[in-house]
């Protein structure tokens, strides 16, 4: 009877034995060559791109003798430059000229310290969309009963925030007291400017 016990017990002691690691050097080299490999194998994760700006604000503050002001956003969609906001303070149901100008700087109490319309191609002036065209020749806005514009623009041609030469961020922008007529050069007779502000990266 005991014989039988000790046999019956022999083949779950070799079981047991087979389920044990073995700590065999070989066997260790051969999980690390495996655990190597894949390690070199597996697809490496892309470098993240660099942020680039895509919104900018400008607050326009009025001229010496003027009332208008406002709030301006641009944002960067599909190619080009949206512009969006209002403003106030203007006559009621007037049309005024509307651009992106080529310095940061008002100043001047006239603004004329913004420069010219920014033209970085040295394009002749014309409107957005119709042929040649400054960067920063934009539509005219349109005063509605309470003298507020509200705004809803495009910039073709420009940029926001990469550096380049059409990029408008730290540019200023103007609202000009006449329409703008989009034939004369180099500013479309706009007259004088109402308002100014400057175009600044969020």
């Amino acid at each position: 009877m005991r014989n039988s016990r000790v046999l019956l017990l022999t083949p779950a002691l070799f079981a047991l034995a087979a389920c044990t690691p073995s700590g065999d050097p070989a066997t260790e080299a051969e999980i690390a060559a495996e655990t190597a490999e894949s390690e070199q194998t597996a697809t490496p994760m892309p470098d993240e791109p660099m942020a680039t700006a895509t919104t900018a604000r400008a607050t326009l503050q009025p001229t010496a003798g003027n009332d208008t002001s406002g709030e301006l956003t641009f944002t960067a969609e599909d190619g080009a430059i949206r512009v969006s906001g209002e403003v106030r303070g203007l006559p009621t149901g007037s049309a005024h000229g509307f651009h992106v100008h080529e310095t940061g700087d008002c100043s001047a109490p006239d603004a004329t310290s913004a420069g010219g319309h920014f033209n970085p191609d040295d394009s002749d002036h014309g409107r957005v969309g119709q042929g040649e065209h400054h960067a920063g020749d934009s539509d005219n806005i349109t005063a509605n009963d309470e003298g507020v514009a509200m705004i809803d623009a495009q910039l073709q041609g420009a940029t926001l925030g990469d550096g380049a030469a059409t990029d408008i961020a730290g540019k200023g922008v103007i609202v000009h007291a006449d329409p703008d007529d989009y034939t004369s050069q180099p500013t479309g007779n706009a007259g004088a400017r109402l308002a100014c502000g400057v175009i600044e990266v969020m």
